[in-house]
């Protein structure tokens, strides 16, 4: 009875596997549509197109970093006094970040190529793209300390080509992102024979940005379609996402590296650290790194480095990317060295208001400005497509109001602005319904004899910082301690490290 019972179910299982292999190709990709039964990259049915994609991991210098849950927030107490990190239960979904910091070779490329382009131009506007990006060399300087040298040799000189860049504001880190984006896909297109060869003589007024291919507006000599006809774009899987900054709970998470402590469904204990321990000296007498500090990082008042012959960590400045020993997701540096830049705006209670899934603050939802005939504009300076927030002119032939703003930067933290209510309902406002007041009035300790003397650092413009740095205690070296700073600023312990969005499963 049982070998009848077990031969149908294998009769059964073999039914099912055939069924399945017609309509699936060797990978799993269906071979026609399971709505219509119409073939997939078929002529006699029209050439439905469906691509077999397959993730080739991102970008160079990338590493995987698996999504989950975990506690986000303070893992110490907060000798701050900062009340800006309570703990709770949040979920990061999959997603790329660079192994190292990005280093000033990479910075310098980055130059490189935009002196190439606007460095020249007679336009002086242009001109100004080049200058805008060098950083801030003078954050080397020290009222009543010697650090002439690193002003006019940390960016550039050879010796210091692998340590990692600093001096560069959050909008700068921002705007080098776009452009490895589009350099690495200029690559990619190369590689797969999209384009016949680059433009080594790029224009301001064109020059390969992934938004103008994808758009049609970039107009070398030397892109065309292969062979097949087929043009590279996002829906063939050709184009890999933006590079950009992680977000706060990302950079956290990736900066733990719980993975390397979870058995089962189960996180064994919580970091206060990217190792395991309560110590910043690797613990772990199997080790080879038994008893050595596990980063860069200020050990005390004017302890830097260590005595000569037996150092802390070797390096009384930034070291080069890559030193000390990774965390569990293959990520270096993610406790000292630089502390780094991520997308988030900084609000003191955002852990109350931001989304239990991907949390962050600061959407700014924008659409392509176009011309009467519903072509992409170009921007006449930088050449790339202009961009315009959302307003109320998009939605003039509704009536009601009940929608938000492109802008979410001020959502729920008190803006009524940004409240999602009817206009007419003045009663939900944050004030009267012609009042001007914003984000800076919010946040400003006022001076009742004289409002302007009074000002806060928090602003739209303040931008979260992560992770502790050469110059900092060992309280910094917590992934889970916030600090701020405008975007504009820089400061020569301050660096960045791209992220990217893992796409599918």
């Amino acid at each position: 009875m049982k070998i009848k019972s077990s031969f149908k179910l294998l009769v059964a299982i073999c039914l099912l596997s055939t069924c399945l292999y017609s309509c699936l190709g060797s990978k799993g990709n269906p071979k026609s549509s399971s709505a219509t039964g119409w073939n997939y990259n078929d002529p006699k049915y029209g050439n439905i197109e469906r691509v077999n994609y397959n993730p080739d991991g991102g970008g160079p210098n990338l590493m995987l970093v698996m999504g989950g849950t975990f506690v986000m927030g303070a893992t110490q107490d907060q000798v701050m006094s900062d009340w800006d990190n309570i703990p709770r239960r949040i979920t990061v979904n999959t997603f790329y970040m660079d192994q190292t910091e990005v280093s000033n070779h990479n910075y310098c490329e980055y130059l490189f190529w935009l002196g190439r382009v606007f460095g020249s131009s007679e336009n002086k506007e242009q001109r100004a793209v080049y200058i805008k990006a060098l950083p801030d060399t003078m954050v080397w300087r020290e009222p009543l300390g010697y650090n002439e040298p690193l002003i006019t040799l940390y960016l550039r000189h050879p010796a210091y080509q692998d340590y990692p860049v600093v001096g560069v504001s959050w909008r700068q880190a921002s705007d080098f992102c776009i452009w490895r984006s589009d350099r690495v896909n200029e690559k990619r297109l190369l590689d797969k024979g999209y384009i016949s060869a680059l433009d080594l003589n790029p224009s301001p007024d064109n020059y390969y940005s992934t938004e103008t291919y994808a758009a049609g507006l970039y107009t070398s000599s030397s892109p065309h379609k292969k062979a097949d006809g087929k043009k590279a774009s996002y829906a063939t899987g050709t184009l890999i996402p933006n590079y950009r900054l992680p977000t706060e709970a990302e950079w956290e998470y990736a900066a733990l590296g719980l993975i390397g402590n979870t058995y089962g469904s189960n996180i064994e204990s919580r970091r206060i650290y990217p190792w395991d321990g309560n110590y910043v000296r690797e613990s772990n007498p199997k080790d080879r790194n038994y008893g050595q500090f596990t980063d860069n990082f200020k050990r005390g008042r004017g302890d830097y480095m260590g005595v000569a012959g037996f150092p802390n960590d070797g390096y009384a400045i930034p070291a080069p990317v890559g030193s000390f020993a990774p965390n569990d997701y293959g990520l270096y540096n993610m406790a000292g060295n630089v502390a780094e830049w991520v997308q988030d705006v900084y609000r003191p209670l955002s852990f109350e208001d931001v989304a239990d899934y991907s949390p962050f603050r600061g959407n700014v939802f924008q659409v392509t400005v176009t011309d009467e005939d519903g072509i992409p504009v170009k921007d006449p300076v930088t050449g790339r497509i202009l961009k315009r927030n959302i307003d109320d002119a998009d939605y003039e032939d509704l009536t009601s109001y009940n929608f938000r703003k492109s802008d979410y930067i001020n959502y729920k933290d008190g803006d009524w602005e940004s409240l999602l209510v009817d206009y007419k309902d003045i009663s939900k406002k944050w004030s009267e319904p012609d009042a001007t007041y914003g984000t800076s009035d919010m946040y400003t300790f006022w001076d009742e004899d004289e409002p302007s003397n009074i000002r806060t650092l928090i602003s739209d413009k303040t931008r979260v910082v992560k992770g502790g740095s050469w110059k900092d205690p060992a309280y910094y070296l917590s992934p889970s301690v916030r600090r701020y700073l405008d975007e504009d600023m820089a400061t020569s312990y301050i660096g960045f490290r791209c992220a990217m969005n893992y796409l599918g499963d």
